[in-house]
């Protein structure tokens, strides 16, 4: 009793109809780890930085990884205290204005659905390498019908249960991981590839800081496990953990990938910029001509285990979206059965099929596509990195829990998320394009809200609350 009246329960949840409760720890982190599909990373990634950075390329990734620690840091200060389906969206909410907290939704939006198209290229991609070797047919079409395929088995696996989804991608990334990092401690463990010693020279402070872009990217999607603290059996623990040890652990994989390619081309003129499929080179020079059969097949599964991850982030993003009444009501329900948005997942996973389908059919090369994919969407995680971040003191402020070390985090890594993202807007003129509509859009969409719908706009970031059932018991609720 206060004040002479009861605090009643609710009886149920804002966010109703989720399988509330369910997943176990070890499932939460695999969907975290499949987001950020780590093995994808370990092969590309570090030719890329090294293209900058040269000899430095390992303390690129060092830097990167303390990065993504930061900005983990940050969303750590949300996910200890609260649980919300619509991720970093919700979380925002609850600091910065619901202008924000609407742009956060729109980036992740576009992060989590270009995310999850550029997995289902990465699938193509690589399938269609593996059937090239092994002398089978390949080309546009069978990659195009291989790719709708894949897409529907991940439709259908977001929509049985987010339990099966999350053993799905427990099972399949853990075989993954698992393949990458035997295959570069061979190739760590035999040293060099043959040939004149041509040490790379040292890069510069420029360099460094310069290849910390691409390698940061490498990160995107590690947060995937902020959109299921509704449906985790201890969400204020095992989701932070996730995904502070998502970053945790991706960091340390690349830069044991970024070693073993850099030590592999010691002695390459050039070092390990510039080259194309510097793992299959590496392989090719030692004569182990099994190595790149494992990797395609391993890949293809990394991509697979990313594509059901962040389809899963996804259409919870738009569930919490409709629940907030900014998006279409019929968003928001849930399977009867399976107790998972799939009006949201029969909406989304056609649009996300189709970015893909669409260039692919016109005769873009898919590997171009994956590209442009992921650049469009590691623009959206930016911007929803950087809000969640800008909102994490305001929000301790606001519940008077305020420490200097989420001030400092702040401090250190919203300029720097600031500068990445207007580097990486800048140095893509796609991106400026993509970036100017999806801004337009979503200015139309606030607007329309802001005059015709201003209670939800005030209303905006659901999250799951504790209900009767949750204390008493289901026979006493």
């Amino acid at each position: 009793m206060r004040g002479g009246r009861s605090l009643r329960l609710r009886d149920r949840s804002p966010v109703h109809g989720l399988a509330r409760r369910r997943l176990g720890p070890l499932e939460v982190v695999a969907q975290s780890v499949s987001g950020a599909a780590p093995s994808a990373a370990m092969a590309a990634t570090p030719a890329i930085v090294a293209a900058s950075a040269g000899g430095g390329t390992v303390w690129s990734f060092a830097i990167a990884t303390v990065l993504a620690l930061l900005i983990a840091g940050c969303i750590s200060r949300f996910t200890r205290r609260m649980a919300a389906p619509g991720g970093l969206y919700s979380l925002t909410a609850k600091g910065l204005a619901p202008g924000a907290a609407f742009a956060c939704g729109i980036a992740l939006l576009v992060g989590y659905g270009l995310l999850a198209a550029a997995a289902l290229a990465g699938v193509g991609a690589y399938l269609d390498a593996l059937l090239a070797r092994s002398g089978l047919p390949g080309g546009r079409v069978v990659v195009t019908v291989a790719v709708v395929v894949v897409g529907l088995l991940v439709g259908a696996l977001a929509l049985r249960g987010v339990r099966l989804s999350a053993r799905v991608v427990l099972l399949v990334e853990s075989v993954s991981i698992t393949v990458m990092v035997v295959v570069f401690a061979l190739l760590l463990l035999s040293g060099p590839a043959p040939g004149a010693v041509a040490p790379v020279p040292a890069a510069g402070i420029g360099g460094v800081a310069a290849g910390v872009l691409p390698a940061l990217a490498a990160f995107i999607g590690f947060e995937v496990a902020t959109a299921l603290g509704a449906e985790a059996r201890r969400p204020f623990r095992s989701v932070p953990r996730a995904v502070g040890l998502t970053a945790a652990v991706s960091g340390v994989l690349y830069l044991f990938a970024a070693q073993t390619q850099v030590v592999g081309f010691a002695t390459t003129p050039g070092g390990l910029a510039g080259q194309a499929e510097p793992v299959l080179t590496l392989a090719t020079a030692r004569g182990w001509s099994w190595i790149p059969a494992l990797l395609d097949a391993g890949l293809i599964m990394s991509f697979f285990a990313c594509a059901l991850a962040t389809a899963t982030a996804l259409v919870r993003v738009l569930f919490s979206l409709s629940r907030d009444g900014v998006a279409p009501q019929a968003l928001g329900r849930t399977h009867p059965r399976f107790h998972t948005p799939h009006v949201a997942l029969a909406v989304a996973l056609p649009v996300v099929v189709a970015m893909l389908a669409v260039p692919v059919v016109s005769g873009v090369p898919i590997g171009v596509t994956l590209v442009a994919l992921l650049t469009l969407a590691t623009c959206g995680f930016l911007v929803a990195y950087l809000l969640v971040c800008l909102a994490a003191p305001v929000f301790l402020h606001r519940i008077g829990e305020l420490t200097w070390p989420a001030v400092a985090a702040t401090a250190v890594i919203v300029p720097i998320l600031l500068i990445v993202l207007v580097v990486f807007v800048a140095g893509s003129r796609p991106a400026v394009v993509v970036l100017a509509a999806v801004v337009a859009v979503g200015g139309v969409w606030f607007g329309w809200l802001r005059l015709w719908r201003p209670d939800r706009i005030a209303a905006i970031g659901v999250y799951d609350e504790t209900v009767a059932e949750d204390v008493l018991g289901q026979a006493a609720a």
